[in-house]
Formats: C-alpha cells, sequence, structure tokens
C-alpha cells in the first residue's frame, strides 16, 4: 500500500511522513522529489521548467520507483509529494493502479495564514521561500477545484505532527494500542 501526503508547501508533509513512518509496521518513506532531483541532474539537461513534475518522464518514473520498491520491500511506502496538477495525479494514481497497488491518498491542509507563517518560520529550507510561496495560490485553486474530492484531507492548521501522524495511521489501520492511549 501507498500512503501519499499531498498539500502544498508549509502542510506539514515531510514531517508528518516521518511520524506515520514510525506508527506503520513494515513502511518507509519515499519522497517522490529525489525522482524529480535525478532527473535535474541530467546533462546537459531536460528541457527548461520551472517544476520537473511537468517533464513528462517524472510521473511513470515515481510510479515504476514506487511499484520496485515496494516488491522489494513489501510493506507500506508513505509519499510525500505535492501534486497539484489534477493530469499528474490521475497519471500516477492510474499507474499505481495497472500494478494493483492499492493508494490512500491525504491532503494535509491549512488555512493561507498558516502555511506563511509556517513558511515564514522554516529555517530548515528558509524563511520567506519564494518557491515555496508561489504554490500557495495553485495549491488553494486545486483545493476548490478537485484536489479536496480525491483526497482524505487533513486540517493541520490547529494539529501537531504527531496529531496528524496518527489521525493517518488510524485511517489506514494502525490504531494506537489501548495501553498507549492511557495515562
Amino acid at each position: 500500500m501507498i500512503v501519499w501526503l499531498n498539500g502544498t508547501h508549509g502542510a506539514g508533509k515531510t514531517t508528518t511522513s516521518a511520524l506515520v513512518q514510525q506508527l506503520i509496521p513494515d513502511s518507509q518513506v519515499l519522497d517522490a522529489e529525489k525522482v524529480g532531483e535525478t532527473l535535474m541532474d541530467i546533462k546537459p539537461g531536460l528541457p527548461a521548467t520551472d517544476n520537473f513534475q511537468h517533464w513528462a518522464p517524472w510521473r511513470p518514473l515515481v510510479v515504476e520507483t514506487a511499484r520496485h520498491v515496494l516488491d522489494y520491500t513489501g510493506g507500506t511506502l508513505v509519499m510525500p509529494m505535492t501534486v497539484l496538477v489534477e493530469e499528474y495525479w490521475r497519471e500516477i494514481s492510474a499507474g499505481l493502479a495497472q500494478h494493483d497497488i492499492p493508494v490512500r491518498h491525504f491532503i494535509l491542509h491549512a488555512d493561507q495564514d498558516t502555511l506563511r507563517g509556517r513558511i515564514a518560520g522554516d529555517m530548515v529550507l528558509g524563511p520567506d521561500s519564494p518557491f515555496r510561496l508561489q504554490y500557495l495560490e495553485p495549491y488553494a485553486e486545486a483545493a476548490r477545484t478537485w484536489l479536496h474530492a480525491e483526497a482524505e484531507v487533513i486540517d493541520t492548521t490547529h494539529l501537531t505532527p504527531e496529531q496528524a501522524a496518527r489521525r493517518i495511521a488510524d485511517a489506514v489501520g494502525f490504531p494506537q494500542p489501548a495501553s498507549a492511549s492511557a495515562g
């Protein structure tokens, strides 16, 4: 199975994916961005674009990478990756379905003010990253038009990453043991 964590920058995908992985036995995190980074390393380079997802090879390579990793490891892949273009999501999800790989698609959502605040306070990637800020409106548009209808939405505006991870693990069938919730 794949647990896909979607949402825009600042929603908490990277942090939450690591926590979800800890809650789901026999799971690994596969960041589909690494597939894009591999394509970015091709020399002299693929056609210029502002987003590697626009390169046609990215989407089937994500599918094939996930398929091969699952064939090798079994278990569950937790995949944090923003996909805001409906056609791209359809291509990825159809490719995974062709290989009989079930996908639980979650959107980590937060309101625009919260997202801006998280991006501004991110000392790892740098505050107010123009790259990250430019995706806020496309995310809002995708959320309004198709994205929220395609996934289970987890509003992280007032949740800690641990709480969001727990909701996802519960939703995919890995609830917290009763002894762990006591106290």
